[in-house]
């Protein structure tokens, strides 16, 4: 076409032929662009069709590696949670140990008896019961009155013994 337009600029032809020559290239332009856009509106279907198949491929290929992703960092925040959890235990099982021995031994600073004191001074009451109960029965004197009678009843009824220190 602009070798068309070149010879005929080169011959010097009149104004019409010239005219004529423009719009016989403007009209074959527009046929071409308008067999190009049929062309592109075909195989652009086809085309759409292709990338719409290869970009659900690799959605479906980037959503199982990210869910795979996910269940490995599911299972090791499970596994850290389980560590941590049971180091913290044993943590809290030292405290606690430390603060029993603390105030039992607060507590016997300020003279409060231990539950091995009181079992012990339990024992010691039953055992002279006995021993006046006997020496009674050997003199035939009776109990004194209103004398209370301690026995293994008496200890049972008592609150739970704490922890030893």
């Amino acid at each position: 076409m602009v070798k068309k337009l070149q010879k005929i600029s080169a011959d010097k032809k009149t104004g019409a032929q010239l005219s004529a020559t423009v719009k016989e290239s403007a009209n074959q332009i527009w046929l071409a662009g308008l067999g190009a856009f049929a062309k592109a509106q075909e195989e652009g279907g086809k085309v759409f069709e292709t990338l719409v198949k290869e970009g659900l491929s690799i959605q479906r290929k980037t959503q199982a590696a990210a869910e795979e992703k996910i269940s490995e960092a599911t299972s090791r925040m499970a596994t850290m949670a389980t560590d941590i959890s049971s180091k913290a235990s044993g943590q809290w099982d030292k405290l606690e140990n430390i603060f029993e021995e603390r105030v039992s031994k607060a507590l016997n600073k300020l003279g409060v008896p231990s539950a091995k004191d009181i079992d012990a001074l339990i024992a010691r009451v039953d055992e002279l019961n006995r021993s006046v109960a006997k020496l009674s029965a050997r003199t035939g004197a009776a109990a004194p009155h209103g004398a209370p009678a301690t026995t293994r009843k008496t200890a049972a009824k008592r609150p739970a013994a704490r922890k030893p220190a």
